[in-house]
């Protein structure tokens, strides 16, 4: 049984997120689409891509960690790096009720929120990497977004994040993140979350590698990889000239 899931965003920590932020709008010509402050973190997130295509990266920083420290034991223990990959779905009891079948034990369930219910797959069941499954009463729709963003800035408040750096290219110009290469010694079980639970659509497999996509875009790459951990490897850029180093990851041309 799978969820009916998409894809919305891959999320990294960092004690300042400033550097990533201006790899993300300077080099990779990202447009800041919203921001705010929660209980123990502050969001912010950049789209690369346009209304055709590429995927969010959400940038998250320790807010008043006396409140909730969660975030801060993260970066305390693992440094800046990934963090966590969001899937929204229509009902999060139908969400919760397919991964406990499929042998998952969710965690951290908060439905305190009326715009916003969600729980996660712990890492050690998740295979490496924070999975967030969401459900949010407000759509996203693409084009409004960006339409709003042009005419009114980034939603949210405060704006905490620092400011964005002008795109290398120019005006206009922006690069597309095509998907996020996650890395395991053994990928079965990668692909059995991924696919068969949260409900990736196999568009490309190969010897070394298997690469799913969601109905809004958002694509996971699945590699063996037997010199490492499992859990995120890199995102892969397509515009990008040259391989880029951002909080710990690699950001490679497609």
């Amino acid at each position: 049984m799978s969820i009916d899931a998409d894809l919305d965003h891959v999320a990294f920590a960092a004690a300042d997120t400033a550097p990533a932020m201006r790899f993300l709008t300077g080099t990779l010509g990202g447009t800041v689409l919203s921001g705010g402050q929660a209980f123990g973190f502050r969001p912010v997130q950049v789209l690369v891509g346009d209304v055709s295509g590429g995927m969010k990266v959400e940038l998250l920083e320790p807010w008043e960690p006396e409140r909730n420290d969660f975030l801060a034991r993260f970066v305390a223990r693992s440094g800046a790096g990934p963090h966590h990959l969001t899937f929204k779905v229509p009902d999060l009891d139908d969400a919760l009720d397919a991964a406990r079948a499929a042998g998952f034990t969710p965690v951290g369930i908060e439905r305190s929120d009326p715009r916003w219910h969600e729980a996660f797959l712990h890492p050690r069941e998740a295979h490496g990497t924070v999975v967030q499954i969401a459900h949010a009463t407000e759509t996203s729709d693409r084009k409004a977004w960006l339409d709003f963003v042009a005419a009114n800035g980034p939603s949210g408040e405060p704006v905490w994040w620092v400011d964005p750096e002008p795109a290398a290219g120019g005006p206009g110009w922006h690069t597309y993140l095509r998907r996020v290469v996650i890395g395991a010694p053994d990928p079965a079980p990668v692909l059995a979350l991924y696919a068969e639970l949260l409900g990736g659509r196999t568009i490309a497999g190969a010897a070394d590698g298997t690469e799913l996509e969601w109905p809004g875009g958002g694509r996971v790459r699945v590699e063996r990889r037997a010199d490492q951990p499992p859990g995120v490897d890199r995102l892969e850029v397509e515009g990008l000239a040259a391989p880029t180093n951002v909080i710990n990851t690699w950001f490679t041309p497609c």
